[in-house]
């Protein structure tokens, strides 16, 4: 069992590797790219959307949303690009480290949801905040 979630994870990260390959290669269209994009901004950022520390379910949030959104991005990745890419990190396995542009990405993609968040809730919140306000 341990054996066969090391192999998984091998072969995640060597997915991972091909991704960022296929994201610089002038031939994946954009949505590819952004998606690609935003997979490895993710995946390789320091912060994560349900911090580690919290259990279960900070790990939880890797093991469904990195292996989900790399699905997506290969699906969108045209198939000959893909071959390349995979070609490319099998040929040159180097190690994806930590990304202070994924870190600056993914903290734009937060901030933008929580703008998002605060304009679909505002007025109610708005209302709360300006009721309890005038209780104390």
């Amino acid at each position: 069992m341990l054996d066969r979630l090391r192999r998984a994870a091998r072969h995640l990260k060597a997915e991972l590797l091909a991704l960022s390959h296929a994201a610089r290669d002038a031939r994946t269209p954009w949505p590819a790219r952004a998606v690609a994009l935003l997979v490895l901004a993710y995946a390789l950022s320091p912060i994560d959307l349900i911090p580690d520390f919290i259990p279960v379910l900070g790990y939880l949030d890797d093991l469904l949303l990195v292996p989900a959104g790399l699905w997506l991005a290969l699906r969108l990745v045209p198939p000959a690009v893909l071959a390349d890419a995979r070609a490319e990190a099998a040929r040159h396995p180097r190690k994806l480290a930590r990304s202070g542009w994924g870190l600056a990405l993914m903290l734009a993609v937060y901030a933008l949801l929580l703008l998002l968040l605060w304009r679909w809730l505002g007025p109610g919140v708005a209302g709360w905040w300006a009721a309890r306000d005038s209780v104390q």
